[in-house]
């Protein structure tokens, strides 16, 4: 084993420990933790998908909720009308979105920016409908009840036992993108990204890979959406809405496009987000006698904050935590060597 993966192990097991240990403290509203930590996971998978597309391919999409959509939808009709078990569901519900994917992909990726956003926000409006109205499929706006799974004999009834299934999965999500960008086809991705004329001269099939993005984002998408529909057990089209793509590249925006971590921060952000602003409402509301609805009050706040980081952070809270990193180990270093700690300083000791 090398030297560097010897340092890592450390981290590692303390990160095993605290995943197993967290659901059992004793925090006094454990419940409603976990409940936010369940969520914080499907939005990371979710977000995972859609900064692939964006923030590693550049293309714009504003469907990311329809395509989860697709695959709540897969996994609730799969568990209910056909009784396959959730390890069957999962994945069929990545890969049947896959190929929705592939559909609304093929024409649409011959477009480029505000053109390719709007042909997505065209495929979000037709999904919805098909949600809406397929009722021998959906039940329309009545919507789907699912009998919560089993895994290995284990019902996954509550918010604890489903936290270590959601938690796992973002976790294979992270790694599975990150390894992703270490082939050709992520390099790909980002060449494209970067300047796709340039590509195209040194050989690489722009559409293809374009394609070959689309597809694994809708993948992200669809196992997100299938462990949502696991976690709410009722789904509705109301669920999808545009409004749910916009808080998805709220995440990437405000995390960081084009950087993985930059999907747990943001999602993170965008899920405990609606929590502080509820909190503050009730703290306003009274002094201020403020009018404004909590969706409305929550709209202008996520505006406000995706013009802030645009303007001032386009990179997202993965840079500000970078930078804040490399300031601490530059200041440890200073004073290592002050302290003459480190080999070769002047004020070696002794």
């Amino acid at each position: 084993m090398e030297p560097s993966n010897r340092r890592g192990w450390p981290y590692y097991l303390l990160f095993l420990a605290v995943f197993i240990l967290f659901p059992f403290s004793l925090f006094q509203y454990t419940k409603y933790i976990l409940f936010l930590v369940n969520m914080t996971a499907i939005g990371v998978i979710g977000a995972l998908g859609l900064n692939i597309l964006t923030g590693y391919t550049g293309l714009i999409s504003l469907g990311q909720a329809a395509f989860m959509g697709v695959g709540a939808y897969t996994v609730a009709i799969l568990g209910t009308k056909v009784g396959l078990p959730m390890w069957i569901n999962l994945p069929a519900a990545g890969i049947i979105t896959t190929l929705v994917g592939i559909i609304v992909g093929t024409p649409s990726l011959r477009l480029k920016g505000f053109y390719l956003a709007m042909s997505t926000l065209a495929a979000e409006f037709l999904l919805e409908y098909v949600f809406k109205n397929w009722e021998s499929m959906t039940q329309g706006v009545q919507g789907l009840f699912i009998t919560p799974p089993r895994v290995f004999g284990i019902h996954i009834n509550n918010d604890r036992v489903f936290y270590f299934l959601s938690v796992s999965l973002a976790v294979l999500g992270v790694i599975g993108a990150r390894n992703l960008f270490r082939t050709n086809v992520g390099r790909a991705f980002i060449a494209i990204r970067d300047r796709d004329i340039a590509a195209e001269l040194i050989g690489i099939n722009v559409f293809k890979y374009k394609l070959v993005s689309f597809a694994i984002s809708s993948f992200y998408a669809g196992v997100a959406g299938g462990l949502w529909c696991y976690y709410m057990t009722i789904i509705n089209p109301e669920a999808f809405q545009l409004s749910i793509s916009i808080d998805y590249v709220a995440m990437i925006i405000v995390g960081g496009m084009g950087t993985l971590f930059g999907s747990v921060y943001g999602a993170i952000f965008v899920v405990l987000l609606p929590e502080a602003i509820q909190r503050l409402m009730e703290v306003l509301q009274p002094v201020l006698h403020m009018e404004y609805t909590f969706a409305a009050f929550k709209q202008i706040v996520f505006g406000v904050i995706i013009v802030i980081f645009l303007v001032f952070e386009p990179k997202g809270l993965s840079e500000i935590f970078s930078r804040l990193g490399n300031r601490i180990s530059n200041r440890k270093g200073k004073e290592a060597i002050q302290d003459g700690s480190l080999p070769g300083s002047r004020n070696t000791k002794g």
